[in-house]
């Protein structure tokens, strides 16, 4: 392993401090996670975040030419190799050269050794810089095209979160609306509907984006960016928020333990959503705790509930809690690496633990598929293989998400599908692959 202060190891910091800048801005939006200040904090927060990356290029730059120099290092060193080889040829047969020979290929022999240590040292540097270079590639781009509008994105930053929000399902081109709901069940707070522009008269369907605790509906909206797609899929967005809980802390009530009964209030909110326009088939996504409420909603049998989709998120440990529910078609995709909410699931006490709003233990994401097959009358095969590998999350290199999918003896137009990502995170970076994978599959469950 790379220590401190070795070639690799600077590399390897390089890369994680150009993965931290892209998650602290993309995924909190320089709001939730970077802080939360307000709008001026947040332009200067951005500006700060144009000056490093510009301090990136120029680090990344370098390290271009020290490959190139490097390489023509690596150039003259074989040319010296090709010169000792030559000189290792015997100059004269005669007996009296032969002592004076063997020194001289003792010399060569050692030079060329330590030539060789210098070259295996040398291509490991540049395969280090090489690495760095491909694994920096997805990230500068986006920088570059989202710094070129910086002062229009400023404007997205200004008003509440809901505020912020409209702006930004306007700016893709979506009709958006305000409607405040939940006043009735313990909390009252508002969503953001977003509309295609014009809107059809043919019923569409209607998809529901769950924020994590602690987030909001823009931090949802910009880490996954469905409001950019209302118009091409013609489809109906709406994205609320949870709860602020005493930490300030928006959240949903998956125990049903605070007084805000958030299934209540999902529920009539699909319903004033749905007399905005035509409404199809309802499906739902969430992240995290949003993921955990997805599932809820589906335990507690949504009317028009079609599919849903949970990324980090999973449900209660003992399996009994929605035992009656209605067959669905779901995703579930989890990172293997999930520190917050594990890919095996957790085992401890039944209780909740209430003060945190945490489950003290809940299901794996391999319980999670084995239960949605059972209940749409099928089983998940204890050995399933991928149909196919994705790739999906910019911060692991390669093709890391392997999908798995049953659909055989299930009822019918039921599919129950596992995205499991490899070496993930409980906060993957996901672009517009994952937009369009998701968007894909949700619309694909009629």
């Amino acid at each position: 392993m790379a220590t401190i202060g070795t070639p690799g190891a600077k590399f390897l910091l390089l890369w994680r401090y150009l993965g931290l800048i892209a998650a602290c801005l993309v995924l909190a939006a320089f709001l939730s996670a970077c802080g939360g200040e307000g709008p001026d904090a947040d332009a200067d927060r951005v500006l700060g975040l144009e000056a490093k990356v510009h301090a990136l290029e120029e680090s990344l730059e370098a390290l271009e030419e020290e490959n190139t120099a490097l390489r023509a290092e690596l150039d003259a060193l074989s040319r010296e190799q090709e010169a000792a080889q030559a000189a290792i040829e015997p100059e004269e047969e005669t007996a009296g050269f032969e002592e004076g020979q063997e020194q001289q290929l003792a010399n060569l022999e050692e030079s060329l050794g330590r030539a060789g240590e210098r070259l295996d040292e040398l291509e490991a540097r540049i395969q280090d810089l090489e690495a760095v270079a491909t694994q920096v590639e997805w990230f500068l781009p986006g920088m570059q095209t989202w710094f070129s509008n910086v002062e229009k994105r400023l404007t997205l930053l200004e008003g509440t979160a809901i505020e912020r929000t409209v702006n930004l399902a306007e700016s893709g081109g979506g009709n958006a609306q305000v409607i405040n709901f939940g006043a009735a069940y313990g909390a009252d707070r508002s969503a953001v509907l977003v509309l295609p522009d014009p809107l059809p008269e043919a019923e569409i369907p209607l998809i529901v984006s769950l924020h994590g605790f602690g987030g909001d509906s823009f931090t949802q909206a910009l880490y996954l960016p469905l409001h950019e797609r209302v118009n091409t899929d013609r489809f109906a967005l709406l994205i609320p928020e949870g709860a602020v809980g005493p930490d300030d802390k928006r959240f949903w009530n998956v125990i049903q333990d605070s007084g805000v009964d958030d299934v209540a209030s999902l529920t009539a909110l699909v319903e004033a959503a749905s007399r905005e326009f035509n409404a199809g088939p309802v499906y739902f996504f969430g992240h995290s705790n949003g993921g955990f409420m997805s599932y809820l909603m589906a335990c507690e049998g949504l009317p028009g509930l079609r599919a849903v989709a949970s990324l980090a998120g999973t449900d209660f440990a003992e399996p009994d809690i929605c035992e009656e529910a209605t067959p669905v078609s779901l995703l579930h995709i989890h990172g293997t690496d999930d520190e917050v909410v594990r890919f095996e699931g957790k085992s401890g006490d039944t209780e909740p633990v209430k003060e945190s709003k945490e489950l003290a233990s809940y299901a794996s994401a391999a319980d999670m598929v084995g239960r949605w097959a059972a209940r749409a009358g099928c089983q998940w095969p204890e050995d399933p293989q991928p149909y196919a590998s994705l790739d999906l999350d910019a911060f692991v290199p390669s093709a890391e998400t392997q999908t798995y999918r049953l659909q055989s003896g299930c009822a019918e137009g039921i599919t129950i599908e596992l995205w499991s990502g490899e070496g993930s995170g409980h906060i993957p970076g996901y672009g517009d692959a994952f937009t369009d994978a998701l968007l894909d599959w949700l619309l694909a469950q009629e």
